[in-house]
């Protein structure tokens, strides 16, 4: 099931950041992310699961399909969560020796939202995927 803000925060990764002047905490947190650079589209490899039993421990793969070289690797992965209380969820940051751009965490969803992946590379690019998740029981209560 879609919802406005699942559909606003997939509009946010496809649109110009300089114009996310408005006091929205998802287009903040992804504007501290991107410093005003347009992702592309594609940060997934694995996604979510489309029901999570429990809100309070949602598994997360994300894997971006990028050499791990030292002149081209994925310095970051970010993670943001459009119906949150607090969106930015997570920074991981990697360096050339990983073997590859690949994290996997759980994470706490508040309730039927859309996960926001933005991965940074070395030469200064942004890919972003988005992925829907249905939560049966909300993670974030108070």
């Amino acid at each position: 099931m879609t919802t406005r803000r699942g559909l606003i925060a997939v509009a946010l990764v496809a649109l110009p950041f300089p114009a996310l002047a408005s006091g929205d905490p998802v287009a903040a947190a992804i504007a501290e992310v991107t410093h005003g650079r347009e992702p592309t589209k594609g940060a997934w490899r694995s996604p979510l699961p489309p029901l999570a039993e429990n809100g309070g421990q949602v598994p997360v793969t994300v894997t971006v399909e990028s050499p791990q070289t030292t002149s081209l690797h994925v310095c970051a992965i970010h993670l943001v969560a459009a119906r949150n209380p607090t969106p930015g969820i997570t920074t991981f940051r990697l360096s050339p020796a990983v073997a590859r751009g690949e994290v996997t965490t759980r994470i706490r969803l508040a309730e039927d939202q859309t996960i926001i992946a933005i991965a940074e590379l070395s030469d200064g690019t942004l890919r972003a995927a988005t992925a829907a998740i249905r939560v049966a029981t909300g993670g974030c209560l108070g």
